[in-house]
């Protein structure tokens, strides 16, 4: 399943989608779950499921330490596909966002055998689990042609990253790799709530869209509905995933407090794209 469909719905309700962040195992396997189906519950449009990985150059701090209780607790990839198969039944469009080092050795004893590549093997089982696709945050389409084959042969989303440093040319080769929807990060830096929203943001989307027809997302630094509306002015999108993650981290061993907030943060993000 796409992600265009979940974008498609919300144009149709004149408004913008709702995409939220959760890394795979945190706070365990099954919690991750309970916790995405609550996002769902509660208003988002797409799901992100964080591949948690020792070297998360793009993350902030709060998704790290998420990601580092998820490793410290023996997450594997097959823990993650089943994140992503019990969260795509419900419907929702359900993406994987991962660097490429982990795709690129899933199944390296498979690929040594004389099988199928990792890349090849990854893009079989995450479209057998039911994902929609893959966020790469850390390769660009000249370098990601092997992933760009494999998700064609399983009719997967390829979302790639653009950003206020990107030229013109840059964009426009980007987006044309695109499909689902490009991610456009509103700061430079890494991911992280921030007090108030890039004016970065607007500039990045009408370029970007100046080369693509396929939807816009932001993300980076959303925390809350209000400035979840403001980006919705002028996005297909709104990306929310530390402020997310932050409610489960703040909560502690409250898991029932935790889901609590979570619920309520999604809610009001949900209502905020609602009033773009």
């Amino acid at each position: 399943m796409s992600v265009a469909s979940a974008f498609e719905k919300a144009r149709s309700e004149d408004r913008g989608a709702l995409v939220g962040y959760l890394p795979a195992g945190f706070p365990d396997v099954d919690g991750s779950i309970e916790a995405l189906k609550v996002m769902v519950d509660a208003g988002c449009d797409v799901i992100e499921i964080g591949f948690p990985y020792t070297d998360p150059v793009m993350d902030g701090p709060t998704v790290q330490a998420a990601a580092q209780q998820a490793l410290e607790q023996g997450v594997r990839a097959t823990d993650v596909l089943r994140v992503v198969e019990a969260v795509a039944a419900t419907g929702v469009p359900t993406l994987v966002m991962t660097y490429w080092n982990p795709v690129e050795h899933y199944g390296r004893a498979n690929a040594r055998s004389g099988g199928s590549s990792g890349v090849e093997r990854f893009a079989a089982d995450l479209a057998s689990a039911g994902g929609a696709g893959l966020i790469t945050p850390d390769i660009t389409p000249d370098f990601g042609q092997e992933w760009i084959a494999a998700a064609d042969a399983h009719d997967l989303d390829k979302v790639f990253l653009v950003s206020p440093s990107s030229t013109d040319e840059r964009i426009a080769m980007t987006t044309a790799a695109c499909r689902g929807f490009v991610y456009a990060t509103a700061v430079m830096g890494v991911t992280g709530a921030r007090a108030s929203t890039s004016d970065l943001a607007g500039p990045l989307v009408a370029r970007t869209k100046a080369t693509t027809d396929l939807p816009v997302g932001v993300g980076l630094g959303v925390s809350n509905g209000d400035q979840a509306a403001e980006i919705a002015k002028y996005a297909d999108g709104v990306i929310v995933g530390s402020a997310l993650v932050r409610t489960l981290l703040d909560a502690g061993a409250d898991r029932a407090a935790g889901l609590a907030a979570l619920r309520a943060l999604t809610e009001d993000l949900a209502d905020g794209v609602r009033r773009g």
